[in-house]
């Protein structure tokens, strides 16, 4: 193994156990710095210099698939992952490149797309009726909407996971950061008519229809059943735009400064690390920017 693969492994092995980083991080960092190792046929890190970085970068902007460029962020994926990788390096006293040379990219303003109030309404009405099956999916849709959980967040939960009697849970996110989040009243609704009609013993929160309820096989819901139960449910509510549970994350934070929450607050309802992840969300801040310049701007001016 060259001198270099082992060195990865050894950051990888850093990222897994010591910034307890999710698997699936792991899993894109080791693609990245490897996509850069066989581009570079590099062997060492000593080779590693200002100049190769820009050759690669150039490269990364010369890939086409299916004849369209990687985007701005993918690129910066790429760089982030190096730079990370350089910052372990001199961080263990190995003579490499600086991750000081090493500059992102201006990365694309993101556009996010997102429910309006009527649309959560009709997605939820498309799922209404007295099954279990209608009760879980009103429970879920309403849970990711009321309390900006992402699915990996949503998937992981047990029945004992929530309080429902206060509305408020505890969360653990991405980078195993805890966060605590809320429930609306018509959330807390759906999940207490949802969990009454259960009648097995299996702790998930949100569990697979099965005739035998009480089976020894974990029931738990995964990802994938998740997200195209909201996708059918879109689809027969005649929305045209691609539901997925993170467009609901994103329905509820714009929701929210839809309605005078700041900024601030939204960051720490989402598990934000940082403001500029929240800064996606301008299309709202910005809008409402410009009705408290028209509300107050000037209305001392005489005409």
């Amino acid at each position: 193994m060259p001198q270099i693969k082992q060195d990865i492994k050894n950051y990888l092995e850093y990222l897994l156990v010591d910034r307890q980083r999710s698997p699936k991080t792991i899993e894109n960092y080791q693609h990245y710095l490897y996509a850069f190792v066989k581009w570079g046929k590099i062997k060492t890190v000593s080779e590693i210099t200002e100049d190769l970085v820009h050759k690669f970068r150039v490269h990364l902007a010369d890939i086409k698939i299916d004849n369209h460029p990687l985007s701005k962020s993918t690129q910066n994926y790429y760089i982030i992952a190096l730079r990370g990788f350089l910052k372990f390096l001199a961080k263990s006293d190995i003579k490499t490149l600086s991750p000081d040379k090493v500059e992102l990219g201006k990365a694309e303003q993101r556009m996010v797309d997102f429910l309006t109030i009527e649309e959560i309404g009709d997605l939820l009405k498309a799922c209404s009726g007295p099954s279990l099956q209608s009760l879980r999916d009103q429970a879920i849709l309403m849970l990711l909407f009321s309390a900006g959980l992402r699915i990996s967040e949503l998937a992981k939960l047990d029945r004992d996971s929530i309080n429902l009697e206060k509305q408020e849970f505890s969360i653990k996110g991405k980078g195993n950061k805890v966060r605590v989040v809320f429930i609306s009243d018509i959330a807390k609704e759906a999940l207490e008519q949802y969990l009454n009609k259960r009648i097995d013993t299996d702790m998930a929160l949100f569990i697979r229809l099965v005739k035998n309820q009480n089976t020894d096989k974990d029931l738990r819901l995964s990802h994938r059943s998740i997200q195209r139960m909201i996708k059918k449910y879109a689809i027969q509510a005649g929305i045209t735009k691609k539901v997925t549970p993170h467009v609901l994350r994103h329905s509820f934070a714009t929701n929210l400064l839809e309605n005078g929450a700041d900024i601030r607050s939204v960051q720490a309802l989402l598990g934000h690390a940082s403001i500029n992840t929240t800064q996606i969300y301008t299309h709202v801040t910005d809008a409402n920017l410009k009705k408290i310049h028209q509300k107050f701007h000037g209305k001392a001016m005489k005409k």
